[in-house]
């Protein structure tokens, strides 16, 4: 996984995609009870010209959120970090990760896939309850 076209190609052969653009996929991951969970994948590159994979998924709208919890789960988490982004024009929590290629197998997308999805979930059915745990 040396590049973006890799990880289309990869995540394209597995799973329907619904966005389809040049440095964004995305689609839905399958979890128990029916639910899924949407998941994006975006290329990003810094100021030295380093290219990482942005691994993301929506959890609920940002207004109602605390920042200062947002601040403590990101103090406390070892994989993953809360972050604003635009969802059809309006703020929304995504649960994100940064990986840069050479440090990206198949298996550690795998992997990070399927944290960042379950733990998503889960939170996203938090803040949809107007639950205090996050």
């Amino acid at each position: 996984m040396r590049h973006f076209e890799a990880v289309r190609s990869h995540i394209g052969s597995l799973h329907q995609l619904r966005h389809n653009d040049p440095y964004l996929i995305s689609f839905d991951m399958q979890l128990p009870h029916g639910r899924h969970q949407g998941i994006y994948l975006t290329e990003l590159e810094d100021e030295s010209g380093s290219r990482y994979l942005r691994i993301s998924t929506p959890i609920g709208p940002l207004a109602g959120s605390d920042a200062r919890r947002c601040l403590r789960f990101n103090w406390e988490q070892r994989t993953g970090f809360l972050a604003v982004a635009d969802l059809d024009g309006s703020p929304y929590l995504h649960l994100c990760e940064n990986r840069p290629y050479e440090l990206l197998s198949i298996s550690e997308l795998k992997r990070l896939i399927h944290e960042l999805g379950t733990l998503g979930d889960q939170l996203e059915r938090v803040v949809a309850h107007g639950g205090d745990d996050l």
